[in-house]
């Protein structure tokens, strides 16, 4: 599988408090925007997911904040397979200052897969193709059972 690229965008000057600190829940939008270019990348994008009836619902977000952003800075979020036992997804991001580096969130986020009727899909079994390029995302140490 080809190396998935960062995500990169720039602080809007909406996104800034009073103080033009970046407001902590626009992080989360971000993560949303690395997620869907994630998807991008893999082949799979979310749109055409959801016209095939699988959507794939977010149900858990972990955040910490390291150090604050501004408007005008350029954030790259690398975007990690955590885990992935075919129907529970972890997505890992690291969010850094483009130029010097600096850490400034690191952060998670865990999906299931559903269909239009809301009951789990097996992407193993019904969408093989998907389940491999994440499977092939997956970190080597990683469980391979599947429920």
């Amino acid at each position: 599988m080809e190396t998935i690229k960062p995500y990169r965008r720039r602080v809007h000057y909406y996104e800034t408090d009073k103080m033009g600190v970046t407001h902590h829940a626009n992080y989360i939008r971000w993560m949303e925007e690395a997620r869907v270019d994630f998807m991008d990348q893999l082949g799979f994008p979310y749109a055409d997911m959801e016209e095939r009836g699988v959507f794939s619902p977010v149900t858990g977000l972990s955040c910490e904040y390291r150090r604050p952003c501004t408007f005008g800075d350029e954030v790259e979020i690398t975007v990690r397979v955590a885990s992935f036992d075919g129907v529970t997804l972890q997505i890992d991001y690291r969010m850094t200052r483009v130029g010097d580096g600096t850490l400034l969130c690191e952060a998670s986020s865990r999906h299931c897969f559903l269909n239009r009727e809301g009951h789990f899909v097996r992407l193993k079994r019904e969408l093989p193709d998907f389940y491999r390029a994440l499977r092939d995302c997956e970190p080597a140490q990683s469980p391979r059972e599947e429920p």
